[in-house]
């Protein structure tokens, strides 16, 4: 039986190998924890989207908080309230995307193909798939915005960015 608390080094020998590479060049850093320029961004967990680099901005600019499917949790919602109050964040934007895995797949289906391929039943937890990416972005702003433990004055949009394109496309709400 493997050691439990032993690191796997073995599937991890990628990504040590780079992290040597790049504490070798790493010249140390002056950026703070704060978001430099006052942006948090709720995205999803795709591996298409490099947050930062949609918006033109770089490392210490932005708080970036990803899950599946870009969705406003409780999690969320208290790391929101964090960064507006303790790192600087006055601007929130959500931010799903297109061609997610998340939308158009009911909770239902979900759960049936994690248990019929994998044999895991699932459904002790909500996943939170939508029908309508505009739709659950809409919903997503509101309950951001309605959150009445956020700094007056904090602003909060919603946005698809296309993972085809390259574009984001404002909602309005």
């Amino acid at each position: 039986m493997p050691d439990s608390k032993r690191f796997p080094v073995e599937a991890f020998e990628d990504v040590l190998s780079a992290n040597d590479a790049h504490a070798a060049g790493y010249a140390g850093s002056d950026l703070t924890g704060r978001a430099a320029r006052g942006l948090a961004i709720v995205t999803c967990i795709d591996s298409r989207i490099d947050p930062l680099s949609v918006v033109g901005m770089q490392p210490g600019d932005v708080k970036i908080l990803r899950n599946a499917g870009a969705r406003v949790t409780d999690d969320v919602q208290r790391t929101l309230l964090l960064a507006t109050y303790l790192l600087g964040v006055t601007r929130i934007l959500v931010m799903p995307h297109t061609d997610c895995r998340m939308v158009g797949s009911s909770e239902a289906a979900i759960h049936g193909t994690i248990r019929a391929e994998y044999g895991v039943d699932t459904r002790s937890i909500e996943f939170r798939t939508s029908d309508d990416v505009d739709a659950s972005l809409g919903l997503d702003v509101v309950r951001v915005r309605a959150n009445p433990l956020l700094p007056p004055g904090t602003k909060v949009g919603g946005a698809i960015y296309d993972v085809h394109t390259g574009r984001l496309r404002p909602i309005e709400v």
